[in-house]
């Protein structure tokens, strides 16, 4: 597949990058780059989530840069290894952060 410049630009900010422990051994265990899968949520890869949380995500970047209506955004995906990882960046897009669903 051909990647446009449009396709390969980020939808939103990130802020300041964070990680759990929890997802730090993950990844140690699958072998995997961190920056794989925040590159995939910051492109609008959000992963293993249903279409309503798609939708939101969606809409949440739709907003990006009016502090109003720009909302959070969560990416969900699975290692190597077959662990879920979540990724949060916050609504004001000061922070992103990857962590286990049983950290939240």
């Amino acid at each position: 597949m051909i990647q446009t410049n449009a396709s390969l630009r980020a939808k939103f900010r990130l802020g300041r990058l964070v990680a759990t422990s929890g997802a730090i051994h993950a990844l140690k265990r699958s072998h995997q780059d961190p920056l794989e899968f925040i590159q995939r949520h910051r492109h609008g890869d959000w992963g293993d989530l249903d279409e309503g949380d798609k939708q939101l995500n969606n809409d949440a970047v739709a907003h990006e840069g009016d502090l109003d209506h720009q909302s959070r955004v969560l990416s969900s995906y699975r290692t190597s290894a077959g662990e879920k990882v979540w990724i949060i960046t916050e609504a004001d897009r000061s922070s992103t952060c990857m962590l286990l669903p049983s950290e939240y």
